[in-house]
């Protein structure tokens, strides 16, 4: 039997490269589809508020099939991508420069990277506080993070829509299009954030500044950015 991705414990990790692997192959397309294409302006949105000259060397981190990393490159910045899922980063194509590493423990010298990018992947992480402590090792001073997560509206009918979309119609519609356990993570998977506070929290514990919080896509989703002392 499969392990469960949102078991806490060692093989949580395991579990949801398992997941990825299975749906690496048709992730993007569903992915496009349940955001109805707005994903992509997300992230020309995030890359743009790293505000880094051309040039610079960005990291992203569960780059999966590379999405982040496109837009970086259509910055012209230099970018390298890791992720825990093979499957993912075979996905993602040729042409990507690319490695299979754990985003808690990625294989790049202290200070070495002028911008982080990380879209989707907190929720999924063992170690959300140990996932800011890495970028901020990775990051000079004065390197900037943006992080992608999945937020819910702060309007109340907004809320309630969102709600019965991301619960109901996206597992339906990802089940029948790629892999039903695995669409079904996606909405629960929510359930393991920590909330806005324990985030800016764990982001100046962390040792960065200027942190910001903005909703995008309607509320459907959060935009993280900050600033390493």
């Amino acid at each position: 039997m499969a392990s469960d991705p949102l078991a806490p414990g060692p093989t949580r990790d395991r579990a949801v490269r398992q997941m990825f692997d299975r749906i690496a192959r048709r992730y993007d397309r569903v992915n496009s589809l349940l955001t109805f294409g707005m994903d992509r302006g997300w992230r020309r949105r995030a890359v743009a508020s790293l505000g880094l000259a051309p040039g610079s060397l960005v990291i992203d981190v569960a780059c999966g099939t590379g999405g982040f990393l496109r837009e970086l490159e259509t910055a012209s910045h230099r970018c390298v991508g890791f992720d825990i899922s093979e499957g993912m980063l075979r996905a993602g194509g040729p042409g990507l420069y690319v490695a299979l590493a754990d985003g808690l423990r990625l294989p790049v010298a202290d200070a070495a990277a002028d911008g982080v990018t990380c879209g989707f992947a907190l929720r999924n992480v063992v170690d959300p506080e140990a996932l800011f402590v890495e970028m901020g090792r990775v990051l000079r001073p004065g390197g900037r993070f943006a992080l992608l997560e999945v937020a819910e509206p702060s309007w109340q009918p907004a809320r309630a829509i969102h709600h019965a979309y991301f619960h109901r119609v996206v597992p339906a519609i990802g089940g029948a299009l790629s892999d039903r356990r695995a669409y079904r993570y996606l909405p629960a998977s929510s359930s393991l954030l920590p909330s806005p506070a324990r985030v800016e929290a764990m982001v100046l514990d962390a040792g960065f500044t200027d942190y910001c919080r903005s909703l995008v896509g309607f509320g459907a989703a959060q935009l993280l950015v900050a600033t390493r002392a």
